[in-house]
């Protein structure tokens, strides 16, 4: 995913620099892309919250019933959540980077109008 949004967010650089481009189009496309990255950022965060409720949970299991089973959950679910919080933030930087891009042609737009 993170390759994926890098190039798109590249090839939407290099058509801002492009005079020549059809930005109507690429609005349109640009509007439908939001959307898609929206949808996983919001998936991931459902996941991420999911995974601290798992850990917190079988922190509080751990402290009540102090089997080390749940104690090595929880660390499985710290690591985890450390990456998904990682990815989360990549995904919400890049969507609010879309939009900047997407105001970017909205005024290249308005500007040949």
């Amino acid at each position: 995913m993170k390759k994926y949004f890098s190039e798109y967010i590249k090839y939407l650089l290099e058509v801002l620099e492009d005079d020549s481009s059809d930005f109507e189009a690429v609005r349109r496309e640009l509007l439908v892309k939001i959307e898609f990255m929206q949808h996983e950022r919001l998936v991931h965060l459902i996941v991420t919250v999911l995974f601290a409720l798992v850990m917190f949970i079988n922190l509080i299991i751990f402290f009540q019933s102090q089997i080390i089973a749940f104690l090595v959950i929880v660390l499985l679910c710290l690591i985890l959540l450390v990456f998904y919080i990682a990815h989360y933030f990549f995904l919400e930087n890049g969507v609010q980077q879309l939009y900047r891009i997407y105001d970017s042609i909205c005024s290249k737009i308005s500007a040949v109008k």
